[in-house]
């Protein structure tokens, strides 16, 4: 039987990451993969499923809750989440901490462009907001600065020999 192409040999124990002992189960290999790649997905359909919620009632809670949670995490989470490889604990934290600042930015952006060419809607503001997270939701993110160099493991700077400091 020929192996798969989305199916990947798992990569060999590397020294140092931990239990690799013969009663520790190696993680799939695909999994990361996969779950990024949902991730990725749940984050592009979202706002498709915010724009299907406006088709709803007026007055619900259904109707409302969807486009809240999209508008203000929605954009956020698209630009900041999808970056190469497991992000440390401190650039997760964030990234999370970004989500709705930057959602909120992008979404004002998107409004007040709508309003000066005169063509503001629930729905135009939706698909155009939907559109840009679905194309942004499939590209890399943008580089962290806490993803990039340890925040936290800063190490203490040294005194230079003989020099005395004030």
């Amino acid at each position: 039987m020929p192996d798969s192409p989305l199916r990947t040999p798992p990569d060999p124990p590397a020294a140092g990451r931990g239990a690799t002992g013969p009663g520790t189960p190696d993680p799939p290999a695909a999994a990361p993969f996969l779950s990024r790649t949902r991730v990725r997905l749940a984050v592009a359909l979202s706002g498709w499923v915010a724009l299907a919620a406006t088709a709803l009632p007026a007055g619900s809670a259904v109707r409302g809750l969807p486009v809240l949670l999209f508008v203000c995490f929605g954009p956020g989470f698209a630009v900041l989440y999808p970056q190469p490889g497991m992000l440390r604990p401190t650039a997760r934290l964030e990234a999370l901490a970004f989500t709705a600042p930057v959602s909120l930015s992008l979404s004002a952006l998107a409004a007040t462009s709508l309003f000066l060419v005169e063509s503001f809607s629930a729905t135009a503001f939706l698909v155009s907001t939907a559109a840009f997270t679905t194309v942004v939701a499939f590209c890399p993110g943008l580089p962290l600065p806490a993803a990039t160099r340890g925040a936290v493991e800063r190490r203490p700077r040294r005194k230079a020999a003989g020099v005395k400091r004030r």
